[in-house]
């Protein structure tokens, strides 16, 4: 159910990082990895299920909106992810 924004005690801008500001330019990156960039950690950060699961919804519609940005490498094996980096 919506909630007034009066029941918050802060609101934040929605802002997202772009492309050539979360990744190197010589790195290629799972989405397991940029999720954990997104949220400032760092990427071989360990963390819990749950929260990978939560930060995993930000992260793949921030792959697809930057898509134009990225490229894309087959993953190393079937049970590995495909890994992104910065289109040069």
């Amino acid at each position: 159910m919506p909630r007034p924004k009066d029941d918050f005690e802060q609101l934040y801008p929605c802002d997202f990082y772009e492309p050539d500001e979360l990744l190197d330019d010589d790195s290629m990156y799972s989405v397991y990895e940029i999720a954990r960039l997104l949220q400032g950690l760092d990427p071989d950060a360990e963390i819990d299920v749950e929260t990978e699961t939560i930060l995993l919804d930000w992260a793949i519609p921030w792959i697809m909106r930057n898509a134009d940005d990225l490229v894309v490498a087959e993953p190393p094996s079937d049970e590995e992810p495909g890994y992104y980096g910065l289109k040069t």
